[in-house]
């Protein structure tokens, strides 16, 4: 259980409410149950006392006896659990229930209306009482009334209630716990959906969420609207600010080359070698930067993107075996005719040329390019027989990082350029061994990267 989940804090929080108001509805129930079935036991009680009392008379030795015995056979049964029993100053004439048995001696008793209270009765039994004092002439004695019953049968119809009325809440409480996650989930499902928008905003920075939420939910996706629009003018902003910064210096830079020139023709080579490695550097800092710009304009637009991998790889290739350097190598292409890749041709010429560039310049004797569509989405590789890398992989591919300083003896392109447009695409850029003994660039998107597709980027041109 995820303890930062809403819908967990939701389902918790609703469990315990609901149990709680199901445990204090046991309670009042059965404490409402138990006071319904004492009020029916005392009517019952009532009942026959009335018929008791009707026809009360006083026998010689001045005894009260009844003239009509209540037909319940619980009072003619020893410790039955219904009991009468007649006072009189003269003695007391009881019901066969209580056998040798009485009734507690009587409280304060009033003339005018039935008492009922609780008590300690015959064997042992706890018993409801109900009592009354009656005259059967005024100037008799006035004589006690008093029946009762055992009340273990009333708690065991308690405790039977109260067994049902719990198997019942815990039914009712499950129902309950179904129904708030059935209410949660949907409550939460505008949350879903706000989630897709956001990874579809991410994937495509112009996108906006639309306004079709609850009302709970519309301030925050206005919110997010805004900043979202907020932060693609700050980011166009300074991204035209460093391609103007970067074109700018351009002419700077073809000065200073001009400047290196003359050096040179005038005897200090040393001086122009410096000159031009300051050139260099500077010119690897615009060109990263005008990548990073295009990259950056390459997210805006990736849902439009697919490219063609075998034709480029085709002409890629027929231009450098025109070169004495290709000429002496044999290019192996082994690309699916059906495999599309994720993103604009321009940016996958600029790409690919490189890293086949690349390769020509240290393979021994051929390059390979390869690609497939695998089960975890589309990939397209480059490799050679050269060296190899002599520097580790994470510093190859440190942001702004070359592989053509003179003397490395490595891969020639600033493979950081290149990464920052594969993964403006959602692609990822990787160095590894070649089976060929060289290096391997390995080119890969996943299938949920591929624009409006759940499945491999894989088509018919």
């Amino acid at each position: 259980m995820n303890s930062g989940s809403l819908r967990w804090r939701l389902m918790l929080g609703a469990a315990a409410a609901m149990l709680a108001a199901l445990t204090l509805a046991l309670f009042v129930m059965s404490l409402l149950f138990s006071r319904h079935i004492e009020r029916r036991v005392a009517e019952e009680l009532k009942r026959d006392a009335l018929r008791i009392a009707a026809s009360l008379d006083l026998d010689p030795a001045g005894l009260a006896q009844p003239g009509t015995s209540p037909s319940d056979p619980r009072y003619d049964t020893p410790a039955g659990g219904r009991y009468w029993q007649l006072s009189t100053p003269a003695g007391t004439s009881r019901s066969l229930s209580l056998w040798d048995e009485s009734l507690p001696a009587p409280a304060t008793v009033r003339p005018n209306q039935w008492h009922v209270r609780e008590a300690n009765g015959p064997f042992g039994q706890r018993i409801m009482l109900l009592e009354r004092q009656v005259s059967v002439q005024d100037d008799d004695a006035p004589i006690t009334v008093q029946l009762a019953q055992n009340t273990a049968e009333l708690r065991v119809a308690r405790d039977q209630f109260r067994r049902e009325l719990g198997r019942f809440l815990i039914v009712l409480w499950l129902m309950l716990m179904a129904a708030a996650w059935i209410q949660i989930h949907l409550g939460l499902r505008p949350l879903r959906r706000l989630r897709n928008e956001l990874e579809r905003m991410q994937r495509s920075p112009s996108e906006r969420m639309d306004g079709r939420y609850p009302s709970e939910v519309t301030p925050l996706t206005s919110a997010i609207n805004r900043l979202a629009e907020a932060r693609e003018r700050d980011v166009l902003r300074a991204r035209r600010r460093a391609a103007d910064l970067a074109h700018s210096l351009k002419t700077p830079l073809a000065a200073m080359g001009a400047l290196s020139r003359r050096v040179r023709a005038t005897g200090q080579p040393a001086l122009a070698d410096d000159l031009d490695r300051v050139i260099a550097t500077a010119g690897a800092a615009l060109e990263a930067e005008l990548a990073r710009s295009r990259a950056a304009a390459i997210r805006d637009s990736i849902d439009a993107a697919q490219a063609d991998p075998n034709g480029i790889a085709d002409r890629i290739i027929a231009v450098v075996q025109r070169t004495e350097r290709g000429g002496a190598l044999v290019f192996n292409a082994d690309i699916d005719a059906t495999l599309r890749l994720p993103i604009a041709n321009d940016d996958l010429m600029e790409v690919l040329g490189a890293l086949i560039e690349n390769a020509t310049r240290f393979a021994r004797r051929q390059v390979l390019i390869t690609g497939l569509a695998t089960a975890q989405g589309v990939e397209l590789t480059v490799e050679d027989d050269g060296p190899g890398l002599n520097i580790s992989t994470e510093e190859a591919l440190t942001r702004g990082g070359r592989l053509d300083e003179t003397g490395s003896g490595n891969h020639g392109l600033g493979l950081s350029i290149a990464r920052d447009i594969i993964e403006a695409t959602q692609g990822t850029l990787a160095l590894g061994k070649s089976g060929l003994g060289g290096l391997q660039v390995r080119l890969a998107w996943r299938a949920t990267s591929v624009p409006g597709k759940s499945s491999l980027a894989v088509g018919h041109g």
